[in-house]
């Protein structure tokens, strides 16, 4: 992976959380303006950390605002807003104001934007195709939250065109209440009918049901455009501009989760970059582990390296061979400013770029 080229138009680090991410991303952002690209840095983690690495504020929610780092390139940041994001999804494929106005009002759709499981990564991916199709950037780099909700993410396409194409969606899609806001189904069985209407407003709730209903029917006619937009997403996420950066880090406990992962990815047809080992200690010699004259500080650092050190080997044993792998090692403090985020954007493009070239020219295992 080469941050100078134009090979690699989006960029997706995924990961575990506590690996150093949404640092990774924001320094891979300055390098790659560094080089002259217009970069956008984007996160849809609810942590949105990334706002602090790069020193913008709230006002970044859902919208892109600029990083005055003096690179060639321009450099913007943005946080995604699931709800901006589905209001205005709502807006683009509803038929008419109006229709968009019953939908945006529902107190069912309130409680949905939002809150239920999926739309967030939905969302994220719906604001991903958006920024990536309007080509004002010549890269993106994507800070996801932790491994299984970067699952999620991944998946939000295919679940959103399953849920489209489901039998459960095409029950809702019924006409169940009258013009009197009466079950239709049970209109008919009289006191029977009533006494059902009962139990259901005892136990759901009437009036929810209604609103559900009234959500479901106003929100067909977008279905469609829902539909769309997923298939695209699908396939700019698999497209061979795009590439997955999977940052983990340096301990034997987290070989198994990360090479699972990168399995994932690479049986659904996704484009795996380098595997980037974050935060290594530094070896040193291990006498200093067992000499009695040295501190409790100091035996503990030479243990973390020789910790780093076999997980890092069990990395470059167990990976498929074709498979790049960096390590980048501990700072000596977390950047946390632009410059120091530069020095390790600097860092990590370089060894990115070395480790291409090590493996290409490597021979068969």
């Amino acid at each position: 992976m080469n941050l100078r080229d134009d090979e690699h138009s989006l960029v997706v680090v995924v990961g575990a959380g506590g690996v150093g991410k949404t640092t990774l991303a924001a320094s891979l952002g300055l390098a790659s303006a560094r080089y002259g690209r217009d970069t956008l840095v984007m996160t849809f983690d609810p942590s949105l950390r990334l706002k602090d690495a790069l020193g913008v504020g709230d006002h970044a929610r859902d919208r892109e605002v600029p990083v005055d780092a003096g690179t060639p390139g321009k450099l913007a940041a943005s946080l995604l807003d699931a709800k901006q994001t589905f209001d205005r999804l709502v807006r683009r494929y509803a038929p008419d104001e109006a229709a968009a106005n019953r939908i945006l009002t529902n107190r069912f759709y309130e409680q949905l934007a939002g809150n239920l499981g999926g739309i967030l990564e939905y969302m994220a991916v719906a604001r991903l195709f958006e920024v990536a199709a309007d080509d004002r950037y010549g890269r993106v780099i994507l800070d996801t939250p932790p491994t299984r909700q970067a699952l999620d993410f991944l998946e939000a396409p295919s679940r959103i065109v399953g849920f489209l194409d489901s039998g459960a969606l095409k029950l809702a899609l019924r006409q169940w209440f009258d013009e009197k806001g009466r079950l239709k189904p049970t209109a008919h069985l009289g006191i029977l009918g009533r006494g059902v209407e009962g139990f259901l407003d005892r136990m759901v709730g009437m009036d929810l049901l209604r609103e559900m209903a009234e959500f479901f029917q106003a929100f067909g006619p977008l279905f469609t455009g829902f539909r769309g937009r997923a298939e695209e997403v699908q396939a700019l996420l698999k497209s061979p501009q795009t590439t997955f950066v999977l940052v983990t880090g340096p301990a034997e406990e987290r070989v198994p989760e990360a090479l699972f992962f990168a399995r994932h990815l690479l049986d659904r047809g996704y484009h795996l970059g380098p595997l980037v080992v974050n935060m290594v200690h530094p070896r040193g010699s291990t006498d200093l582990l067992t000499r009695p004259d040295l501190g409790d500080g100091a035996r503990l650092l030479s243990w973390l390296g020789e910790r780093d050190y076999r997980g890092v080997a069990a990395f470059r044993r167990l990976l498929e061979h074709g498979q790049a792998l960096v390590d980048v090692p501990l700072l000596t403090r977390e950047p946390t400013d632009l410059g120091s985020l530069e020095v390790l954007g600097r860092l990590v493009s370089e060894k990115l770029e070395a480790s291409v070239h090590s493996v290409a020219g490597s021979p068969p295992a």
